[in-house]
């Protein structure tokens, strides 16, 4: 018998267990000493550093075969269809399934939470969305709901044909959302991903400006998933390692994707959220990701700032919204960058190595990397 939309997500609320990896086993950047940037990083150096925003993990992990799940963010805790966010999309190259983009560019605001997961699970996620939707109070009405899905291949690790992510699964996720630490590494969308030809994931990064620059908060969340020659705080790495793309056949393959998402309580319209959006994407080339054919590369930015939320219901002709004055948007711009670089970086090292498939791909530990780093004199204790 078919489950009603109702059910699942009352059994995701209540029954919240999950057969987790040891994603988060590993040290982020700023604690093994490598502190990227000048900006001072906000109390998570998180996403969820911005006031309001939960984010939440499914992660499944079964025999040898299944290494997938999906990531939740959620910009506020209130009716987020009933009181929208505006919202921008950076394009950097379009070989993915970002499922929704079109009616955020349009539109400029978004209206539900950002979904992360597998390719062939997109259509599932936007069905999970939206029953979630449909099922808030106050939504009883709604026709239309835009659910915006993003996703990175994980098929190198993961059986991804056998579509093992269900909707219950993706409501779990969205569920489970919380505001203060973010799990990283190998979890929830990131459990089978791989960069730079090791272990990739999510990762997590923040910036807070000094009140001088207006004291606005800029969190990043990533999905790695892409190749490149890696560089970290500056350093090469990848050439350092001798293991980058086309340097060997078993790294020639750098197709992948990189999923970025960008939080900030910056009064931002969506014209300024896309040129934030722009800025996110230097990030992912300071690491060394070079935006391959097959890569699909998104920046999905939205503001939080209380003011600028849209209603759904116009009941009145004209926005009374606050928009920050171009000359000012520069901080901003700058943090962007300094935290998906940094996000991008904790991705991989919070990762533990994953076997699968027959497969072996090694985490980035700090056995590999402060050795490079020291020679470089690139470590700040």
């Amino acid at each position: 018998m078919r489950r009603s939309a109702g059910s699942l997500i009352v059994a995701a609320i209540f029954i919240l267990s999950v057969n987790y990896a040891t994603a988060q086993s590993g040290k982020t950047a700023r604690e093994l000493g490598i502190n990227i940037g000048v900006m001072k990083p906000g109390n998570w150096n998180a996403i969820t550093d911005v006031a309001g925003v939960k984010v939440g993990h499914i992660t499944l992990v079964r025999g040898d075969s299944v290494r997938t799940g999906a990531t939740a963010i959620i910009p506020h805790e209130d009716n987020l269809f009933q009181s929208k966010t505006p919202a921008a999309i950076f394009r950097a190259n379009g070989f993915g399934k970002l499922a929704g983009s079109t009616q955020v560019d349009e539109l400029g605001n978004l209206e539900t939470p950002v979904l992360l997961t597998n390719t062939l699970a997109v259509a599932d996620a936007m069905q999970a969305i939206i029953d979630y939707t449909l099922l808030q109070p106050g939504n009883e009405n709604i026709q239309s709901v835009n659910a915006l899905v993003g996703e990175t291949n994980d098929g190198w690790l993961n059986d991804i044909r056998g579509r093992h992510l269900t909707r219950k699964d993706i409501i779990k996720a969205i569920a489970s959302a919380k505001s203060g630490e973010v799990e990283q590494g190998a979890v929830g969308a990131g459990t089978g991903t791989v960069c730079f030809g090791f272990k990739g994931g999510i990762g997590s990064s923040s910036r807070k400006l000094p009140e001088t620059l207006g004291g606005y908060t800029v969190g990043v969340l990533v999905q790695s998933n892409f190749g490149g020659v890696l560089q970290v705080n500056g350093v090469p790495v990848g050439e350092e390692l001798g293991r980058f793309s086309f340097s060997n056949q078993l790294l020639n393959n750098v197709d992948g994707s990189c999923m970025i998402v960008v939080a900030t309580d910056a009064p931002l319209d969506a014209r300024n959220l896309e040129r934030l959006a722009k800025r996110a994407f230097l990030g992912l080339a300071k690491t060394g990701g070079i935006a391959s054919n097959g890569s699909g590369d998104y920046v999905i930015a939205f503001s939080t700032f209380k003011g600028n939320r849209i209603p759904h219901d116009a009941k009145e002709k004209d926005l009374p919204l606050v928009v920050l004055h171009n000359d000012y948007t520069t901080p901003v711009f700058m943090a962007a960058i300094e935290a998906t670089e940094e996000a991008i970086i904790n991705s991989m090292l919070m990762a533990t190595t994953t076997k699968a498939k027959g497969k072996v791909v090694d985490a980035l530990t700090p056995t590999i990397l402060i050795p490079i780093l020291k020679k470089y004199n690139r470590l700040q204790r």
